[in-house]
């Protein structure tokens, strides 16, 4: 059993998301905190969360994924870049623990020049700062494709930021199955040894969240591009496999593709169905 569900945009508010979700027949979704170039989070509304929360427990809706904005970069040479990432996800994680239980994703960032080991020392810092003992919210690294100075191209480097983290308990990974693609994972056709590498490497245990990705580019191009499923480089029976897989059963599966509303609630229903045929 899995839990299947989109993006959604988060404009009016936690409960009419969740209700959107169940519009398009998920049971689960992500959201960006504030915009996803940046700029100021709404004020919160705290009855709208908790009657999300309630919905969510009533209804069953699985765990869903806050995302941070892609203009934060944990790894940025200038202080003054790193300062607001810190300040601006601390902020963001102060926010979840009105919903708690949830996750929330981040990119690990960029080294711009400095080096894999200066990134992976500035990643594990903005981690140690944000994260605070006894939240209950689980910050998660994306796998990332890997381009340019892009760090989480490869599991060894997530890994390497993890180990540092003072609170494991509350970090882990969120795979991209677009990124991993374009990292150079071959998920089509060697999807259990991919897994068994992630396992080996970082432990399957922290794997909490999969965006379902198809690829506009070949294997190991490097370049994150995402395309709706069955439109990519991956193709539709290489997501039944992986759905279907029993290493990543109970976790919640989020469509990122470029895709409105119909598209997606055609793709959760192909993902739902793959998973009652198997």
């Amino acid at each position: 059993m899995i839990y299947v569900g989109s993006h959604i945009s988060s404009a009016k508010g936690y409960e009419a998301m969740g209700r959107q979700i169940r519009k398009l027949g998920g049971d689960t979704f992500a959201f960006f905190t504030r915009s996803p170039r940046g700029g100021r989070a709404k004020e919160l509304n705290l009855p709208d969360m908790e009657r999300f929360y309630s919905m969510a427990r009533e209804t069953g809706l699985g765990p869903v994924a806050a995302h941070a904005s892609y203009t934060l970069n944990p790894c940025a040479a200038k202080e003054e870049l790193r300062s607001f990432t810190k300040e601006t996800m601390y902020d963001d994680l102060s926010r979840m623990e009105h919903i708690p239980g949830n996750y929330y994703n981040l990119h690990p960032g960029c080294h711009v020049g400095q080096g894999k080991e200066r990134g992976i020392e500035l990643a594990a810092d903005v981690l140690n700062t944000i994260i605070r003992k006894g939240q209950h919210t689980t910050v998660l690294l994306e796998t990332m494709a890997g381009k340019g100075s892009e760090m989480g191209g490869c599991f060894e480097e997530l890994r390497e930021i993890l180990d540092r983290v003072r609170f494991p308990e509350k970090a882990g990974v969120c795979l991209d199955t677009c990124h991993v693609w374009d990292a150079g994972y071959d998920i089509v056709d060697k999807l259990d040894g991919v897994l068994a590498e992630f396992d080996r490497v970082i432990g399957l245990d922290r794997l909490k969240v999969v965006h379902v990705n198809d690829s506009k580019g070949e294997r190991g191009c490097r370049k994150d591009r995402h395309a709706r499923l069955g439109e990519g480089h991956i193709g539709r029976e290489a997501f039944r496999r992986l759905v279907n897989h029993p290493a990543l059963q109970g976790r919640p599966f989020i469509l990122e593709t470029p895709n409105d509303d119909a598209g997606w609630a055609e793709e959760i229903a192909f993902l739902k169905r793959s998973c009652e045929l198997s």
